[in-house]
């Protein structure tokens, strides 16, 4: 089909993500951002994040946007969804596809 791009690329995160794993997570989206014109984070599979994890959300949108690239987060598990909405950051950063 003329007229579509690549398909985006995936980033899975998965289990907890704290402070350790969400340093891991920041470099994985900048990576992916860098190689890459649109990224989706599926974040499905999470069962825990805490203001590393969101801040490393933050990140990755704020690259993102400097960039004029797509970072979309799909998969949204209520873990996550539900801090999104407790910080206010479901508008900025609840993107689905």
């Amino acid at each position: 089909m003329q007229g579509q791009g690549p398909a985006p690329f995936t980033v899975r995160a998965r289990g907890e993500i704290d402070l350790a794993a969400a340093r891991h997570l920041r470099r994985k989206l900048a990576r992916a951002l860098v190689e890459h014109r649109e990224v989706v984070l599926d974040l499905s599979e999470v069962t825990f994040m805490d203001c590393a994890g969101l801040g490393a959300l933050v990140q990755g949108r704020n690259l993102a946007d400097r960039t004029g690239l797509r970072l979309v987060l799909h998969g949204i598990a209520h873990p996550v969804a539900r801090l999104l909405r407790l910080t206010g950051l479901t508008c900025r950063l609840a993107t689905a596809l």
